[in-house]
């Protein structure tokens, strides 16, 4: 018996059923002619700062929409689609808005006329507001506009080891993920306006990559030089918090030119160090915990381990109205423990260069018959990896749904369809977008997600939907609003104080072997 096997069957049911899960999906507002909306988050929604499922990202224009914790895929998606039913009719009710199907932009306006998020007066709206400003100084609006789906995962009783080992080996099978679910192989030119970039003309405004899987996850992506300069190591949470802590408190040329405020006063960023805050670095998936208000992640880290990690590389799947469907969500848990319960062999330097690289390869060519890419120094075709990775699945997959009972949880049907789809690359979401594009849109981009995300506003307003629901969801975006006015209302420190403060490197906790040593001295 293989160790995977033996970690499998030493696990309780009990502990397979104790998977914990939630989405956020973000989603640009675009008008019916498929041009980016610069209208105000609407006050139908609430408060972008307090509303516990409905917020906002990077821009005005890009809410975030998310579920509580759930015990199943089936109420996790359940929720998710109440919250964009409410979302769609305020939306209707406001003018000619929907939300954008795709994980790339709609038509988007010059840089500096893309809406950064607002949140208000009190000092944690403004420091969020500052943060988006820095982020459009450093990396450019554009970027930031992209948008996908994180989903939140955990399991009972693994300990800060187990998810750092988890995450090592998600981040050597990511491409795996990238493969069989990105769905952003095309692009609207006025994403890449006056940049740099590899793409292929397609058809007027319309640029792709033949065989590309997910632009959204490859170099145009968010990709900074600064970042480039991190190796950060997940072989335990000392390593990984040092990295971090490192680059929260190292100041960065080119963002000590930019200056915190400009010669008029105004905040172009919250710091001039290599990342702002935590929220910052980016990567296709992240140790967690909830945090105390006001606390940094990074403390809480720290502090008290982690509760749970976030996969960061969906793509929204056009094809789907909530833009991911339960399927793809049963393999992700599937996947999930097959990180969990292999071998995880710490990385190194080599190894993080050539993971960063096999993202890139399969993020643009991922379909390309053939394609190659690196594996302990060995070159190895895409699709036999691919293979392989899910003939390891399917033990994990019959032990899931064995622990759901005689009902069944899906999940043997969910990684069979994947392995379908592995071995007929035309059928990936990724194919199926340029497919469309080319069969109903002369290969139109904006044209494509356009008619999808109109056909899917459509649909959502189409459903069932009660008073009392939207009673509910009407009190609580006037309870957010009352929130939002009792932060403001008890904020007593200038904004520049509590800038200072919250930024300042004590904030950030302290190594254990720092406690330890404190702790023996006293």
């Amino acid at each position: 018996m293989t160790p995977l096997l033996e970690r499998l069957h030493a696990m309780p049911t009990q502990c397979l059923l104790g998977i914990r899960r939630g989405l956020e999906k973000e989603s640009l507002r675009a008008h019916a002619d498929g041009s980016l909306s610069l209208a105000p988050h609407p006050a139908a929604l609430g408060s972008a700062l307090t509303h516990p499922h409905i917020t906002t990202d990077y821009s005005e224009s890009q809410l975030e929409l998310i579920t509580g914790v759930h015990a199943s895929v089936e109420s996790c998606l359940a929720e998710l689609a109440e919250v964009h039913q409410y979302t769609a009719r305020s939306l209707r009710a406001a003018g000619d808005e929907m939300m954008w199907a795709s994980s790339m932009p709609c038509g988007l306006p010059t840089d500096e006329n893309i809406p950064t998020g607002r949140y208000g007066s009190s000092n944690v709206g403004r420091a969020k507001s500052v943060y988006r400003v820095g982020l459009g100084h450093r990396y450019g609006r554009r970027m930031q506009t992209i948008s996908g789906i994180h989903y939140n995962w955990s399991l009972p009783g693994v300990s800060n080891d187990g998810y750092f080992s988890l995450i090592r080996n998600f981040r050597r099978h990511a491409f795996l993920l990238l493969y069989l679910f990105g769905a952003s192989p095309a692009v609207c030119s006025s994403f890449v306006a006056g940049r740099e970039h590899e793409l292929q003309t397609l058809a007027d405004r319309t640029l792709y990559m033949p065989h590309g899987t997910s632009l959204r996850m490859g170099r145009l992506g968010y990709q900074s030089e600064a970042q480039a300069t991190l190796a950060v190591s997940y072989n335990g949470l000392e390593g990984y918090a040092a990295s971090l802590h490192d680059a929260l408190t190292r100041p960065w040329p080119a963002y000590e030119a930019i200056g915190v405020r400009n010669p008029g006063g105004d905040y172009n960023q919250l710091a001039t160090t290599l990342l702002q805050i935590e929220n910052e670095f980016y990567g296709t998936i992240r140790p967690k915990r909830v945090i105390f208000p006001g606390e940094r992640p990074l403390h809480a880290l720290r502090e008290r381990g982690v509760e749970y990690i976030e996969v960061r590389l969906l793509d929204l799947n056009p094809f789907e109205p909530l833009g991911i469907a339960a399927d793809a969500l049963r393999f992700i848990d599937v996947f999930l423990l097959h990180c969990l319960l292999t071998d995880s062999a710490p990385d190194t330097p080599q190894e993080i260069h050539e993971l960063a690289e096999n993202q890139h390869l399969t993020a643009a060519r991922g379909r390309e018959p053939g394609l190659q890419l690196l594996r302990q120094g060995q070159q190895v075709p895409l699709q036999q990896w691919a293979m392989e990775l899910m003939a390891e699945l399917a033990p994990i997959a019959q032990a899931m749904d064995a622990a759901h009972g005689a009902q069944g949880g899906g999940y043997v049907q969910a990684v069979e369809a994947a392995q379908r789809r592995a071995q007929a690359p035309e059928t990936l979401p990724s194919a199926q977008v340029l497919q469309a594009m080319r069969q109903g849109y002369d290969d139109s981009f904006v044209g494509f997600a356009r008619a999808h995300s109109l056909q899917i506003h459509q649909e959502l307003l189409a459903r069932p939907w009660s008073a009392k629901q939207q009673a509910r969801f009407e009190a609580m975006a006037a309870q957010s609003v009352n929130d939002q006015r009792a932060i403001e209302a008890a904020d007593t420190m200038p904004f520049e104080i509590y800038r200072q403060e919250y930024t300042s490197p004590a904030r950030l906790g302290r190594p254990q072997a720092e406690l330890v040593a404190a702790l023996a001295a006293a």
